[in-house]
């Protein structure tokens, strides 16, 4: 479904991404783990088509999007949405006109099937009724159910979290991880960059641990809750304190 090959991006004479391979399966949930400035979120952008590595390969769905034209870029980019960290709302539209406005300017549907999709993405977030209200009416977890409705009304194949969970509190925070889990029921192919460790354990079937722009170790967290790798040792101190609270993984420590 995704995959990145050696991929190595340089940014004003700086060394971003080096050597990353990366490899999600259709209907996987692959999360991206490390510290602020690792290279996580220059993942996305480089499987989006927004940056083009100076080196290696990145296919979706056996396509490759590095270093084609823009026209043959946007067409696979159609398969793909994005969540991004400030969700990026228009503050002067209104919930329905912000779900609505891509499909919109670019006049991808006609008005009444746009008016169907918005209508449905806000009843699978559970925003049915807000369809009127602004985003400075919103809390920070509606602004995210909506921002994840806006991605939705695409009926992508792949869907890209940048920081999902990010500076919501933790009752807000379970109200967004639980929608992303009933996003992936549907059988959506998804990549979340987190520093969370919380949320990673509880969505991810990989998770992918880097540093310094280099993959310093990826598995399912049983297999790295087991690693030798110092770094993913110290990553995971706390995370083998908080997995004492988790039922639902069953993980042995």
């Amino acid at each position: 479904m995704i995959q990145l090959t050696d991929v190595t991006y340089q940014r004003n004479a700086r060394k971003i991404l080096n050597g990353i391979t990366l490899n999600v399966e259709k209907g996987e949930t692959s999360i991206i783990l490390g510290p602020s400035g690792a290279g996580k979120s220059s993942i996305l952008k480089i499987i989006l088509g927004l940056w083009n590595p100076d080196k290696g390969s990145v296919k979706i769905e056996g396509e490759e999007i590095a270093n084609i034209p823009e026209g043959k870029k946007l067409r696979i980019r159609r398969k793909m949405g994005i969540v991004f960290q400030g969700n990026a709302l228009f503050d002067s539209l209104n919930v329905e006109d912000n779900v609505g406005f891509f499909l919109r300017d670019k006049k991808i549907a006609p008005e009444e099937e746009i008016k169907r999709r918005v209508a449905e993405a806000l009843c699978f977030v559970d925003l049915c009724g807000t369809e009127k209200m602004y985003p400075d009416q919103l809390s920070g977890g509606m602004k995210k159910r909506v921002a994840i409705a806006r991605t939705l009304v695409f009926n992508p194949c792949i869907i890209l979290y940048d920081e999902p969970t990010t500076g919501l509190d933790p009752i807000t925070a379970k109200s967004v991880i639980d929608l992303i889990d009933k996003v992936k029921e549907q059988g959506t192919t998804s990549v979340m960059v987190t520093h969370i460790l919380h949320d990673a354990i509880l969505l991810g079937d990989t998770l992918t641990i880097i540093n310094d722009g280099k993959i310093i170790e990826s598995g399912n967290v049983e297999h790295l809750l087991q690693s030798e790798d110092k770094f993913v040792q110290e990553f995971f101190y706390e995370a083998k304190k908080e997995l004492k609270l988790l039922e639902d993984k069953s993980i042995k420590l």
